[in-house]
Formats: C-alpha cells, structure tokens, sequence
C-alpha cells in the first residue's frame, strides 16, 4: 500500500478531514492534499510529525514490513488493535476467538 493510501485510511478512520490534519500539523491544506493524492510526499520532518499524529510508525506509513511480524496484515492487525482501548481490545478479542469457532472445520 501506497504513502498515500495509508495516510487517507489513518484519516478516514479517524473521522477526520484532510484540513483539519493539515490545520492541527500546521501545514498548508494544498500540502496535506498532495500527500493523500500521491502527487507529493512529506520530508523526513514532516512524516515523524504525521507518524506521531497518528501514533504509527514511520515504517508503517513508509510500507515497510518489519522483521517482529510475518506480514503486512499482521502490521496491520498490530496497528489497529494498538488504537483500541482495553475495553475494546477485549471486545474484539472475544470477537476474534468467536470467529475462529464458527469458522473451524467440522
């Protein structure tokens, strides 16, 4: 996945708008646009600020996999469950568990 598809998901879902990232980052909206559009990408400075905004990592905006994961998705997975509080993670955990029960081979 692309800098900028990563970027418009971090902000889809967290109900925010491309302005108000920009606004809150201070950087100018036609900036932030580019970015998301894939026209421009950030400088080093630039991307710690987004990747600290939305409490990722550098390498998660940047589409690097790390070595502590055996894929994207796991990446992913890590990312999202991170984000959640523990009552959340809970909910989502038991969730989980119910899935991998209906889905077993019978």
């Amino acid at each position: 996945m692309k800098f900028s598809d990563k970027l418009r998901l971090l902000i889809e879902e967290r109900n925010l708008t491309q302005k108000r990232v920009a606004n809150d980052l201070n950087i100018a909206p036609s900036t932030m646009g580019g970015y998301v559009q894939g026209s421009s990408e950030p400088d080093f400075e630039t991307l710690k600020r987004l990747a600290q905004y939305f409490d990722v990592t550098t390498d998660y905006l940047l589409n690097v996999h790390s070595d502590k994961s055996e894929s994207f998705l796991e990446d992913e997975l890590l990312r999202v469950f991170r984000s959640m509080t523990d009552e959340q993670q809970r909910l989502y955990l038991e969730q989980g568990k119910v899935f991998l029960k209906a889905n077993a081979p019978h």
